[in-house]
């Protein structure tokens, strides 16, 4: 699968996972909730945000799981290599995000945001020029 142009390619880690975004992202943000934190083993994530319709993902040997992380919510990850790729919810029914690392070539993309800043942790150094965004149910 070769990406054109106007589009971005990307996998998990072992390449069983390759997935093709069309046109352009909605948004781009930092995720510093604690399931992000603990599904990625990070002090946050970099999701992209993109229409469902705009993904096309090639899961060679069936080895995309998804994981529910609560009642709305869930991690599109391999099975072989334990990459957590994608995120899905109910509050964002058209949307699936995907993570920037993940992107074969992600330059020129930066995030926009920090959001569910309240649960940040204190040992990652913080672009202090992104707006910082709480979660929105305190």
């Amino acid at each position: 699968m070769t990406p054109s142009p106007s589009e971005r390619g990307g996998s998990c880690l072992c390449g069983e996972i390759l997935f093709i975004l069309k046109g352009e992202m909605i948004w781009c943000s930092n995720c510093h909730c604690t399931r992000c934190q603990k599904g990625h083993g990070s002090g946050y994530v970099t999701w992209l945000g993109y229409e469902k319709n705009q993904i096309t993902i090639l899961d060679k040997s069936e080895n995309l799981k998804w994981y529910s992380t609560s009642k709305k919510s869930e991690f599109g990850f391999c099975l072989a290599c334990g990459s957590s790729i994608f995120y899905r919810s109910q509050k964002v029914p058209l949307e699936i995000h995907v993570t920037l690392a993940n992107l074969d070539d992600s330059k020129n993309i930066y995030p926009s945001s920090d959001n569910y800043f309240d649960t940040h942790v204190p040992w990652m150094k913080i672009d202090k020029t992104l707006p910082k965004r709480n979660d929105p149910n305190l």
